[in-house]
């Protein structure tokens, strides 16, 4: 990874390969220069971090485009509230080709062990300073030069200075004794790079923990706790403060869950000193009553000095001390009493939150409950603070028709509890109220608020059923109440104003109904002759027929061959199951292919299976399929399937679309068009094979002394020149020369073609349709009755010689070269060993010596290839 450090603050710039893991090491910012006092960094891209030496490494894996990509990097004051900001850039790397000496050694990062061990030091230690803690070792010191150093609370946070790392040993040291309440643990980070700067291990945690020493005395929370205890107070009761209960409480600055805060209460001294009438729970310091009884008038106050130890109370441990004053409050020793034993009261029926009857009693902390007769909760009984009266009210409604009179038993007790021996000679007091329930005129009760009638679904418009009765709850009869219909969400029924009968105005349709399998509401209104009403639901059941045929769900099938066999067919039915499932699948009327090749099998009750033979061609099928359910209801729908060859069926939906989008009035010229040229192709062909039927033999020694094969491969090889030196004329305007590449081609006879220059394959005879055919004896063959002219060989070389000679004389970025094609100057006519050119370069596999002596024979054949 490069990094090009910019100006301070503003950017930085990292050059990174595309392709990042994770925690891998991009470079290091230099955060002194931008803020020195940050104690707060932060990147704004969660993929990468940044430590505190101003390394930047990956979070996770990271996938670089060829775009740049930046982040930044936010540094923080929190004590100045200053902030600043330092731009990150990530350029894709280029490659850079050097030279790597043998004694360049790479700096490889990987992921290494540190070997650090908890560490901890005790409380108020007395030194000797500084003082050893531990050894921090990084698995890199064996490899590479590392120097170590460490940051946090403690280091370069308050308090500062307080440990400090040897930079080439890593021995961690504390400078001065350590006060836990104050600082419990100091979470060090600890790193390890090497001299250039680099991080050679990731950053260590090295939290250092301060063993707690009891320094600290157990503190009340309160100097002075007062409490007040009822003069009745029973023994063993917990005394009260007002408001909380009468508990001490103290607390110790040391380590919880230790022995130095484990905390034990006892009383020192109690204020008169006896008799001994209060204790302390030793371990929750709740003070309890250990007396039979309080007599305020003999005592009304009590002083207690009250001790609390730490190390659970062992002599040893330290100790604080509270002071507790306890006041003993007056209780009432009289028993209320009701001023009269019998009470009556009424109410009108269909009333609540109403009050009904106060009964006075003869005291001033009175609480009173109802004893008997409020089974149903009709009523409720409260105590009035300000005249202590007990207050009896209505909070839900009577029904003179059920109850014409309630008689209530009332009982008073005194707020605070008597002693014992008061409460065992003083019986509980009670009074009878009897609860008169006045008649009122009540409206019509729609009761039960929900009713129920069936209909059957698809019944004839107008028939008639029972409907909705509400009643008068005084003479439980429903006559002179008349009947109007609220709601009715599909106007499918009528309602009878006088009878409350019902009948339907529509035709039902259970189908049709939302939700289907649930009741159709109606909302009735109920009006008596006094204009008083009520409403009910009547719920209509509306009982199902067999009305509806199930219902193929699929429409277009795609099935790929020879993947898959089969496809599977579903059907529903709208009615309820009992006229529905099972369903039975057939074949309807089926063409004779169709019949041929598809058949049907049953799945389950709702489905079944379609199945092709293996000699089913692949095109679309048009299916009619009847289905029909367990009352013979039957449908009959046409399947379209797409019998594709595929491995999915998503594959035959895209190549429809394709070749319903691409196939236009164009392609199809287009196609046309290719099939026309491929005939004349064929056609000339045809032509080729009848005129290469009439081809004449060379003489049987022709092919041994003319026709050689040569196995080079360089550019400009590989030629066949003629004996008498035959060279073409220039190309391009300059004196460059040619010669032929030879084809493959047999020795002792055969089918043979001469390429011009450097893998070329249109020949002469190629465009004329004949070939030169040796007999495959060796002898005479047939020479071709119609010798070619220098015209014809010219006009056939020309164009494409010149064309391959312009495209070899260019390099790769296509700039003239001389490297490819050199120039031959012309060596006259009549040479007895031809023309050597680019035939004369010699080839350590084959020896071309012999082309200096070639015969007569091969000058005739080169010479009916020269201008004469």
């Amino acid at each position: 990874v490069f990094s090009f450090a910019c100006e301070a603050c503003k950017k930085v710039i990292f050059q990174t390969p595309s392709t990042l893991e994770a925690d891998k090491m991009l470079g290091r910012v230099n955060l002194g220069e931008c803020l020195r006092s940050a104690d707060l960094i932060q990147s704004s891209d969660p993929d990468f971090r940044v430590l505190r030496d101003g390394s930047v490494y990956t979070a996770s894996a990271v996938v670089l485009s060829d775009e740049r990509r930046s982040f930044t990097i936010w540094l923080s004051d929190t004590k100045k509230q200053t902030q600043k900001e330092i731009n990150v850039l990530l350029e894709p790397q280029k490659k850079v080709l050097r030279k790597r000496h043998a004694k360049e050694t790479v700096l490889r990062r990987a992921k290494r062990r540190w070997a650090p061990i908890p560490c901890s030091m005790q409380e108020n230690s007395l030194g000797p300073f500084p003082l050893f803690l531990q050894q921090v070792q990084s698995d890199a010191a064996q490899n590479y030069t590392v120097f170590y150093s460490i940051s946090g609370r403690g280091v370069d946070q308050e308090p500062l200075n307080l440990f400090f790392i040897e930079k080439d040993t890593g021995n961690l040291y504390c400078t001065r004794p350590v006060d836990r309440e104050e600082y419990d643990v100091f979470d060090l980070i600890a790193y390890a790079s090497t001299a250039d700067g680099y991080s050679a291990d990731l950053p260590l945690p090295l939290p250092i923990r301060v063993e707690d020493e009891n320094d600290n005395h157990p503190v009340f929370t309160e100097q002075v706790y007062k409490f007040e205890v009822p003069e009745s107070s029973r023994l063993g009761k917990t005394i009260f403060l007002v408001p909380p209960w009468g508990v001490v409480c103290a607390t110790d600055r040391d380590e919880p869950d230790t022995m130095h805060t484990r905390l034990k209460y006892s009383i020192l001294e109690q204020t008169p000193r006896s008799p001994g009438l209060f204790a302390v729970h030793p371990a929750t310091g709740a003070i309890t009553m250990v007396a039979q009884y309080l007599d305020r008038e003999v005592v009304d106050k009590y002083k207690l000095i009250m001790k609390v130890q730490d190390m659970d109370g062992q002599f040893f441990g330290l100790v604080g001390t509270s002071t507790c004053l306890i006041t003993v409050a007056d209780s009432n020793d009289n028993s209320p009493v009701f001023k009269q034993s019998t009470y009556e009261a009424s109410v009108e029926e269909n009333t609540n939150n109403v009050e009904i009857l106060r009964l006075p009693v003869e005291d001033k902390d009175s609480n009173f409950t109802i004893l008997k007769g409020n089974e149903n909760g009709h009523f409720k009984i409260t105590t009035d603070r300000e005249t202590n009266e007990g207050v009896l009210c209505v909070v839900k409604p009577l029904d003179y028709e059920e109850n014409q009179k309630v008689v209530l038993e009332i009982g008073v007790s005194n707020e605070a509890p008597l002693t014992r021996e008061l409460a065992l000679r003083t019986p509980a007091n009670r009074a009878v109220v009897t609860v008169h329930v006045r008649n009122q005129d009540e409206g019509p009760e729609c009761k039960p608020a929900a009713q129920y009638v069936r209909i059957k679904e698809n019944s004839a418009v107008g028939s008639r059923m029972n409907g909705y009765k509400a009643y008068d709850p005084e003479t439980k009869s429903s006559s002179g109440i008349r009947y109007k219909k609220l709601h009715d969400p599909n106007g499918w029924i009528a309602i009878d104003e006088i009878s409350g009968s019902i009948q339907t105005s529509k035709v039902l349709d259970r189908e049709a109904a939302t939700p289907r399998n649930d009741f159709y509401n109606i909302t009735v209104l109920a009006i008596d002759q006094d204009g008083k009403s009520c409403t009910g639901t009547l719920a209509v059941s509306i009982e199902d027929v067999n009305d509806n045929a199930p219902e193929i769900r699929q429409d277009y099938v795609t099935i790929c061959k020879p993947k898959m066999g089969y496809a599977d067919i579903s059907a529903f039915d709208a009615d309820e199951p009992i006229h529905g499932a099972p369903f039975y699948f057939s074949l309807a009327n089926p063409s004779p292919e169709v019949n041929k090749i598809w058949t049907l099998s049953k799945v389950n009750d709702t489905a079944a299976r379609l199945s092709y033979r293996k000699n089913a061609e692949v095109k679309e099928y048009y299916i009619p399929v009847t289905v029909k359910d367990r009352a013979g209801q039957s449908a009959t729908k046409t399947l379209r399937v797409n019998l594709c060859d595929c491995t999915h069926p998503s594959q035959c939906l895209a190549a429809a679309r394709s070749v319903g989008v691409s196939l236009g009035k164009w392609a199809i010229l287009a196609i046309l068009l290719g099939i026309a040229l491929l005939s004349s192709v064929l056609l000339t062909l045809v032509c080729g094979v009848v005129g290469a039927r009439k081809k004449k033999g060379f003489p049987e020694d022709l092919a041994q002394q003319n026709l050689i094969i040569s196995n080079t491969e360089a550019p400009g090889d590989d030629k066949v020149c003629s004996g008498n030196g035959f060279m073409t004329q220039t190309v391009n305007n300059s004196s460059q020369g040619f010669c032929g590449t030879m084809g493959p081609g047999m020795k002792n006879g055969g089918l043979e073609t001469i390429e011009m220059v450097k893998g070329g394959h249109h020949t002469l005879d190629s465009c004329r349709g004949h070939h030169h055919t040796l007999d495959s004896r060796g002898g005479h063959a047939d020479v071709d009755n119609a010798r070619y002219t220098y015209s014809e060989w010219h006009s056939f070389t020309q164009p494409r010689l010149r064309e391959k000679l312009h495209l070899y004389n260019q390099n790769e970025d296509h700039l003239s070269s001389q490297d490819y094609v050199l120039s031959y100057h012309y060596e006259g006519r009549g040479s007895p060993g031809g023309s050597v050119g680019c035939c004369s370069e010699k080839q350590e596999e084959e020896s071309l010596d012999f082309l200096n002596h070639l015969g007569a024979k091969f000058t005739t054949l080169a010479e009916t290839c020269t201008k004469r």
